[in-house]
């Protein structure tokens, strides 16, 4: 995909915060968005920089993270395509308070602040999507606090692979391949966990016959047996 010949106002309709915007407001936001190529291990951005822009990824992977003194990194969310980040910091007139770093070659479209502020003062109905896509942000934050305060490690990783089942279905599930999208040393941080507890949960659920691991796939072989496994 050649960059400078991207269609970005297109591109622009499948952010969700923009989904709403009349074509003029489109073609004014696109103004104010760049596209930028990274290899797989660039800095989108560190910790500590100017948020001048959110952020939206056309393709590839982004790992977002936080890291100690001590170098400790804590990976607080996977952002793949078709989904943005960085848009409530920034709000905040603060710098960048993680790190983004891309996991793959990865194609960003970068989405300045100005030209966003600027659409809000044009269209004040513009605002409600923002507010939307922040809440959002919010109420994914919030299921994982409660996630890490009140479940434990391996209802985490059960719930990890159950994330696109749609439990309360009646419908005969079969097999279900879940594929990681990045390696499992980085699932385990984004989940609270070490690489080994992480791995030997996954050898423990395959002992029991409920999943099949082949590398970066596992097969889900009773999908409600593993959920009902993981409130044992």
């Amino acid at each position: 995909m050649r960059v400078d010949h991207l269609d970005v106002p297109q591109h622009l309709r499948a952010v969700p915060l923009f989904s709403g915007l009349s074509e003029p407001g489109r073609q004014n936001v696109a103004r104010g968005c760049k596209l930028h190529r990274f290899s797989r291990g660039d800095m989108v951005f560190r910790a500590g920089e100017a948020c001048e822009a959110f952020h939206f990824v056309v393709s590839g992977q982004v790992r977002l993270y936080v890291a100690s003194p001590t170098g400790v990194e804590k990976v607080i969310e996977l952002v793949g395509p078709g989904h943005s980040f960085a848009e409530a910091m920034m709000f905040l007139s603060k710098p960048y308070m993680l790190n983004a770093q891309t996991l793959t070659d990865t194609l960003i479209m970068t989405v300045s602040k100005q030209a966003v502020f600027n659409e809000l003062e044009r269209d004040p109905r513009f605002s409600m999507h923002m507010l939307s896509g922040i809440s959002h942000w919010l109420h994914r934050l919030l299921l994982d606090v409660e996630g890490y305060a009140l479940h434990s490690g391996m209802q985490r990783l059960i719930g990890y692979l159950l994330r696109d089942v749609e439990l309360e279905s009646d419908e005969d599930f079969g097999v279900v391949t879940v594929s990681f999208p990045v390696s499992k040393a980085i699932i385990a941080s984004r989940l609270s966990l070490t690489p080994e507890y992480f791995s030997r949960v996954l050898h423990q659920l395959e002992s029991e016959n409920l999943i099949e691991i082949d590398k970066r796939e596992v097969r889900i072989l009773d999908v409600r047996r593993l959920a009902s496994y993981g409130t044992i």
